[in-house]
């Protein structure tokens, strides 16, 4: 027959096992969406520089909150995030490797707080990929 102890402590490492799992699990989902968000915003530049207007993005928020019914992220204000992410990072060789290491609400605090790439890559690279971080911007 087994001990309290040790059924105490066999029950705490697969406790341990099953939030490793969990964690690497959503560090993989992160970096797929930061890259759809990335892409999202790239064909969103890039149709605002063949002058399609504004309009689209209203429009792109509409059909997508239609066909993806509860998945949250596509607001009219989240997709214009989207489109400042990539015109802001595209040109930055040094933080495109990192932007899927943080999740996007960090994401959306940097943009908003620091105001050019050397603060967001001093930032980025500072910033606790596990835990809530404050800015100093």
């Amino acid at each position: 027959m087994m001990s309290k102890e040790i059924q105490t402590s066999f029950i705490a490492e697969i406790k341990v096992k099953i939030r490793q799992a969990q964690y690497e699990a959503l560090k993989v989902v992160n970096v797929h969406l930061i890259n759809l968000y990335w892409e999202i915003g790239k064909s969103i530049s890039e149709k605002q520089s063949e002058s399609w207007g504004k309009a689209i993005v209203p429009t792109l928020s509409k059909e997508l909150q239609k066909e993806f019914p509860g998945i949250s992220g596509f607001s009219t204000t989240n997709l214009w995030l989207m489109a400042q992410f990539y015109s802001e990072y595209k040109m930055v060789e040094n933080l495109q490797p990192l932007v899927g290491e943080i999740s996007w609400t960090k994401h959306i605090v940097i943009l908003n707080k620091c105001k050019d790439n050397l603060e967001r890559h001093i930032t980025t690279t500072k910033t606790d990929r596990k835990q809530l971080f404050v800015l100093n911007c």
